[in-house]
């Protein structure tokens, strides 16, 4: 079959054909960027669990029961998750029924586990290498394992892999639950893995305080930002915030209403950035003192401690107690302005 392209002609002028080869290059690098950023928009995950070896035995549950391996053999397998986060992919191989749920499974120390968690329903369309998403919180030190519906349903099983040990827990146990396993398979690994995206963490922000005002742009440094839904300054929302990259994000602080240290916190599907003191932003300002009845001098010591600034001074008449002392003040007491706001005095004469 011969293919005509519309248009197409072989006898254009040698400039015609070096300014299509430009637009082709040039469309290339467009996509290849594209390519780029839709990559870097995914963040970083650490595999859990199996790493899925390609023999295997499509093997009946039995019975509806928790499978979850407890030995991996292989280098670089995580049995269990090394970061609190959460599961936001898992996958299997020589699924055959179901529907299936994947179960987060947390070691008490005592042989036994806790039920930490389930996720939604998955159905795979074949025996094949399936992967379902969720947004299963994890702690680190979790196992996941999975449950079937029906006894009949199949998982993978590869077999003769020395080291490789899976268990089961009869019946499948409420979340909360903390139950031993109920029997173990030795030389044997279930095909079940997981990716979990790391809760995020601050390292740096700079710079480290603004005014009250709000306004301050704000670079904070540190990792798994990625796909943020809220950046905080203490309780209250940035007032904008763009994810620079995985490492990165710039953030504008609002406005406070007091003179305070903040944890600013970077939020995801895995949680919420823990505080730390590399996280701590300041809000500097005036905060009026309580001037009336004070010197001048204690008024001047005390506006400076304030991060204030003396106005004006006029003097007004009054009984011979008030005497060069304050009577009235503006702004009042109690006010939170820019830092370096002037406070003007009245005294008495």
């Amino acid at each position: 079959m011969k293919l005509q392209v519309q248009g197409h002609n072989s006898k254009r002028a040698p400039g015609q054909r070096r300014r299509l080869t430009r637009l082709g290059i040039a469309a290339l690098t467009a996509l290849s960027a594209s390519a780029l950023l839709v990559a870097a928009a995914q963040a970083s995950t650490i595999s859990i669990g199996s790493v899925l070896p390609s023999k295997f035995t499509s093997t009946e549950f039995g019975q509806v029961q928790t499978q979850f391996n407890t030995a991996l053999p292989e280098k670089g397998a995580n049995l269990v998750s090394p970061v609190d986060g959460a599961i936001v992919r898992w996958r299997v191989q020589g699924a055959v029924g179901g529907p299936f749920y994947l179960r987060i499974l947390h070691p008490n120390g005592t042989g036994a586990y806790k039920a930490s968690g389930t996720s939604g329903a998955a159905v795979p369309a074949n025996s094949l290498l399936q992967t379902f998403t969720t947004n299963l919180k994890v702690k680190a030190g979790d196992l996941i394992g999975i449950d079937p519906t029906s006894g009949t349903d199949k998982i993978g099983i590869a077999t003769e892999v020395a080291g490789a040990n899976y268990a089961t827990i009869f019946p499948p146990p409420f979340d909360g639950a903390i139950v031993p396993p109920s029997a173990t398979e030795s030389g044997k690994e279930i095909e079940l893995s997981a990716e979990v995206q790391p809760t995020p963490e601050i390292a740096k922000i700079s710079p480290s305080s603004g005014p009250v005002g709000g306004g301050t742009k704000v670079t904070i440094t540190g990792t798994d930002f990625n796909s943020a839904s809220a950046v905080k300054f203490g309780d209250t929302p940035a007032t904008t915030y763009q994810i620079d990259s995985e490492d990165q994000i710039t953030a504008t602080a609002p406005r406070s209403t007091k003179v305070a240290n903040v944890d600013i916190t970077v939020t995801t599907v895995a949680g919420t950035s823990t505080a730390t003191r590399f996280d701590v932003f300041s809000y500097k300002g005036c905060a009026v003192p309580k001037l009336k009845g004070k010197t001048l001098r204690v008024a001047k010591n005390r506006l400076r401690g304030a991060n204030c600034e003396l106005g004006s001074v006029s003097r007004v008449r009054r009984s011979a107690a008030k005497r060069g002392k304050v009577v009235a003040q503006n702004p009042k007491a109690g006010k939170v302005l820019a830092p370096g706001a002037k406070v003007n005095l009245k005294l008495g004469k």
